[in-house]
C-alpha cells in the first residue's frame, strides 16, 4: 500500500486527493439545447426540517463530516414515491428534531411527515440506507447503517415499521462504523442477502485532535483527522436464511479477506455479464474493491485487475459515490465514481467482460476538479435517449473557507450532459437554479416523485433542509418506466437486468438496492427514448431466466411480473391507485 500512496500527499486530510491534478481546458460549448431544468421545490413540498449532522461552523471529528443518504421508495404501494431521509446528531447530544424522517407523498406535489406514526423516530449517526423486500411479503423494508448499531426495519404493510435487528440476527457486539450497504441475492436462491461496508475504526478516546498530525491538516488549516492514519473497517456479508434471519458469512465467502481500504458506497450488480451479482465498493483514499461472484458462495476481489480500484494513473482516489449505468449504450454496465477536490471524478467503461477502462479525460470530464463530489446518478435527465451524469458536491471542512476562499464549504451541483460518442459537457447554470444553488450536500436519490415521466432528484444537505429538485423536461422526448415483480426470484427483483432497444440504440439497467452515495433510487427503472415512440424489452431475472417482452409503446409505466410478462401498462403512472 505504501508504494501506492505516492509523493503528492502533502496536503493530507479527509478523503484527500492523491494527485492534485489541474483541470483540462474547457472547449467551446456545444450550443445544443438542454431540455431539462431543475427547480428546488422542497419548501413548498413540505420538506422543511434540517438534516442535522455534526457541527455547523467547525467539525472536530471525521464522524461529523461524512453525512448520510436518502431514499425514494413506495412504502405503502400506492404508486407514488415517498421520501426517507437519514440524519445525524451533534457531539453534545441529539437536539430537538434530530431524527430520520419518512414523508408520505400526498400525490399533489406535497409530502406529510409520518415518521412518528411509522415508528421510525431514531437519533444517532446514521449513514446509508438500502431498500428492498427482504422477506418477500410485497412491502419494501429498510436497512440502515450507523456508527454504532445498524438497524433493519420490517415494513408491516399497514404504514408502520418494526425494528427486527435483533430478531434477524444482525446485532453486532462491538461498535462499528457501518457505511455503504446493499441487498443482494448473491446465491440466487430467491432470498435477499445483505452486504455492509465498514468505513473505519472510530473511538472518540483514540482520535487525535485537529492539527495534531499531518493527517489533521488541509491547505494549512487544522482540521479533523482521517481517514489516513486510522484503521480501516472490515466488511461484512450476511446470508438470508429464508426465515427472517441472517447468518454472517463474511469469512467463508471471502469478503473478510479484503482489508486495508476505507469502504463507502456499495453497489451490487452484474459487472461481468455472467448472470451473477458482483459487489463494487467505492473506497476513500485507498483502492476500491470489486468483489467478483464466483458462483459458489464465495467472492474474489478483482478491483485491481479489472481496472476499477485506481485511476488510469495508477493512483487511489477518495471514492465516495457511485453511479451505475450504460452511458455508451452497448448493453453493459459502466461505473462513475465521485472524488475529492483537486481531482476528477472517474468514468470507467465496461468492455462487457468486467474489465474497465478509465475514460475520464477522453470523455471531457477532466474539466472539473474544484469540488468534493458525493451522491451521483447515471440517468437520462432530458429523455433524449442518452444517459447523463448528475452529482452533488460539498466540502467537508467548514472552517477552511475563511483562510482558503477557493475551497468554499457550499458548492453547486453538476450535470455532465451526454453528447453521444463517449463525450460529455459540464452544465451548471444551464441546468436550472436547483443545480446552480450552493449547498454542502451528501446523499442523493433519483426518481419521478410527481409521476410526470422525467427524473427528479432528492438531495441531503448538511445542517439544512433537503433539496427536492423537480425536473421539467421540454422538447417532447419519449420515455418508459419499468417496474419489476419477482416471483421465483426475490420479490423486489433486485439484480434483474432490463435491456431496452429503441431507435437503433440499446441500453441496459439493473434493479439496484443502493447506489449514489449511501442512497436508494426509484425502484422503477427509467429509460429516456428520444424520438422513439416504441421500444423492445428483455428482462433477465435474478435467477438467470430471460423473458422477452417484445415491442411496447412509449410514455408509460410497465409492470412486469416474472413469468407473466406485462401485467399493467399505465400511461399516467399513479392514477390507478390504492390506499
Amino acid at each position: 500500500m505504501a508504494a501506492l500512496l505516492g509523493p503528492a500527499l502533502g496536503a493530507r486530510g479527509q478523503g484527500i486527493s492523491s494527485r492534485a491534478v489541474k483541470p483540462m481546458p474547457r472547449g467551446k460549448p456545444s450550443g445544443l439545447p438542454f431540455n431539462a431544468r431543475f427547480t428546488d421545490v422542497a419548501s413548498e413540498a413540505g420538506l422543511v426540517a434540517p438534516v442535522v449532522y455534526g457541527g455547523v461552523d467547525r467539525k472536530s471529528y471525521i464522524l461529523e463530516t461524512v453525512g448520510c443518504g436518502c431514499a425514494f421508495l413506495d412504502y405503502d404501494n400506492d404508486g407514488w414515491l415517498d421520501i426517507f431521509l437519514l440524519s445525524g446528531t451533534r457531539l453534545e447530544g441529539a437536539p430537538e428534531g434530530a431524527t430520520n424522517r419518512l414523508y408520505k407523498n400526498n400525490r399533489d406535489g406535497t409530502f406529510t411527515d409520518v415518521t412518528a406514526k411509522a415508528g421510525l423516530i431514531r437519533a444517532g449517526w446514521a449513514g446509508a440506507v438500502a431498500v428492498a423486500d427482504y422477506n418477500n411479503d410485497g412491502f419494501e423494508d429498510l436497512f440502515l447503517t450507523y456508527w454504532g448499531q445498524n438497524v433493519l426495519y420490517r415494513n408491516n404493510g399497514d404504514g408502520t415499521f418494526t425494528d427486527v435487528t435483533e430478531k434477524a440476527g444482525l446485532i453486532d457486539k462491538r461498535t462499528r462504523w457501518g457505511a455503504g450497504c446493499t441487498f443482494v441475492d448473491y446465491n440466487r436462491d430467491g432470498h435477499l442477502d445483505l452486504f455492509v461496508s465498514n468505513y473505519l475504526e472510530f473511538d472518540f478516546k483514540k482520535i487525535p485532535k485537529p492539527g495534531e498530525s499531518s493527517n489533521c491538516v488541509w491547505k494549512g488549516v487544522p482540521v479533523n483527522c482521517g481517514p489516513r492514519g486510522l484503521e480501516p473497517g472490515r466488511h461484512s456479508l450476511y446470508r438470508n436464511n429464508g426465515d427472517g434471519t441472517f447468518t454472517d458469512v463474511s469469512v467463508p465467502s471471502g469478503i473478510a479477506k479484503a482489508r486495508g481500504s476505507y469502504g463507502m458506497t456499495a453497489v451490487a450488480a452484474d459487472f461481468d455479464n455472467d448472470g451473477w451479482p458482483d459487489i463494487y465498493v467505492a473506497c476513500d483514499s485507498t483502492p476500491s474493491f470489486l468483489f467478483r461472484n464466483n458462483r459458489d458462495g464465495t467472492f474474489t476481489d478483482v478491483g485491481l485487475e479489472s481496472g476499477v480500484a485506481l485511476n488510469e494513473d495508477g493512483m487511489e482516489q477518495a471514492g465516495m459515490g457511485v453511479a451505475v449505468g450504460d452511458f455508451n449504450l452497448d448493453g453493459s454496465l459502466d461505473i462513475f465514481k465521485t472524488h475529492f477536490a483537486d481531482d476528477t471524478s472517474v468514468l470507467y467503461r465496461n468492455d462487457g467482460k468486467g474489465t474497465f477502462e478509465d475514460l475520464t479525460i477522453r470523455a471531457g470530464m477532466g474539466v472539473e476538479t474544484r469540488f468534493v463530489g458525493w451522491g451521483t446518478g447515471m440517468a437520462d435527465l432530458d429523455n433524449n435517449g442518452l444517459p447523463d451524469i448528475f452529482l452533488v458536491t460539498g466540502n467537508v471542512y467548514p472552517e477552511v473557507e475563511a483562510r482558503a476562499p477557493g475551497y468554499p464549504f457550499r458548492t453547486p451541483r453538476v450535470v455532465f450532459r451526454n453528447l453521444g460518442s463517449g463525450k460529455f459537457e459540464e452544465l451548471i447554470d444551464q441546468a436550472g437554479p436547483g443545480v446552480a444553488a450552493p449547498h454542502s450536500s451528501r446523499g442523493c436519490a433519483f426518481g419521478d416523485f410527481d409521476n410526470d415521466g422525467d427524473v427528479d432528484v432528492l438531495i441531503v444537505n448538511m445542517n439544512e433542509p433537503p433539496s427536492l429538485l423537480r425536473n421539467d423536461v421540454t422538447g417532447g422526448g419519449h420515455w418508459l418506466k419499468v417496474k419489476l415483480e419477482g416471483v421465483k426470484s426475490n420479490r423486489s427483483a433486485i439484480g434483474a437486468r432490463v435491456t431496452v432497444r429503441y431507435g437503433g440504440k440499446i441500453q441496459a439497467q439493473e434493479r439496484l438496492s443502493q447506489s449514489s452515495f449511501y442512497s436508494a433510487n426509484d425502484p422503477r427503472l427509467h429509460f429516456g427514448l428520444g424520438d422513439a415512440a416504441a421500444a423492445e424489452i428483455d428482462v433477465r431475472w435474478p435467477n438467470g431466466v430471460v423473458e422477452k417482452i417484445g415491442k411496447v409503446a412509449a410514455d408509460r409505466l410497465l409492470t412486469i411480473r416474472e413469468g407473466s410478462g406485462v401485467v399493467k401498462a399505465d400511461s399516467k403512472p399513479g392514477t390507478d391507485r390504492t390506499g
